[in-house]
């Protein structure tokens, strides 16, 4: 990984700037003013989803972007195949995010492969894992940036509502590259927590950047609240 890009990372916050599908802030000029929004509270870097917005953003903001495409919704979706990686990098992103874990890819290539091509394309790559054993072996095939995204998503890994910080503890006393706290950082605390725990940086999504996850929320809350006024 490049010196200039790790520094600015470290103990930083990246913002995942995504709206999935069917949601009404599912349009590029929206997800780019939410990278705006993202850089001007402070963020180090955002992640988006798609060329087409990875280009808008990596147009509108300066600020590193970490680009993924996610193409379906089960199995190995997040950047599946060296054809969705190198559509990224001709978009601009600095980093490529991409599914690192165990299951199989739908073009039959492999992680590494991934990883070679982008490298070759002049661009960086951050492994979405969500086992300690995915995480060293994406590390050992020339990951960049090893993030927890997937921990507690993927069969085998534990289910559970908050960061998966025993991974992050795990996977940073054991690799030479940044690990990337990201999935259910909920609270500006947690984020602390994870760096505590030894991330380089943290990933923060829901929490920032979905406001129909988080109406939805609220709304479910009131409704549970029984009978009682006053």
């Amino acid at each position: 990984m490049t010196l200039p890009l790790a520094d600015a990372l470290k103990g930083r916050l990246i913002v995942s700037c995504q709206a999935p599908p069917g949601d009404p802030m599912r349009h590029t000029d929206t997800l780019v003013r939410m990278t705006l929004s993202a850089r001007a509270g402070g963020a180090a870097a955002v992640r988006v989803n798609d060329p087409e917005v990875v280009a808008a953003a990596v147009a509108a903001v300066d600020l590193p972007v970490i680009g993924l495409w996610k193409d379906g919704d089960s199995g190995v979706f997040i950047t599946p195949t060296v054809r969705h990686a190198l559509a990224l990098v001709d978009a601009g992103a600095a980093v490529v995010a991409a599914d690192a874990t165990a299951r199989p890819r739908p073009d039959g290539s492999t992680f590494a492969d991934l990883v070679e091509a982008v490298h070759e394309a002049g661009a960086l790559v951050m492994a979405d894992v969500s086992t300690f054993d995915e995480g060293r072996e994406a590390a050992e095939q020339g990951a960049d940036l090893v993030g927890t995204t997937l921990s507690g998503y993927v069969p085998g890994s534990p289910v559970q509502s908050a960061p998966d910080l025993a991974l992050v503890a795990d996977l940073a006393a054991a690799l030479t590259v940044p690990v990337i706290a990201e999935g259910r950082v909920a609270t500006p605390a947690q984020a602390t927590e994870a760096l505590a725990a030894g991330a380089h940086s943290v990933v923060v999504g829901t929490a920032i950047t979905a406001p129909t996850a988080l109406t939805a929320a609220f709304v479910a809350g009131l409704d549970g609240r029984g009978d009682t006024v006053g």
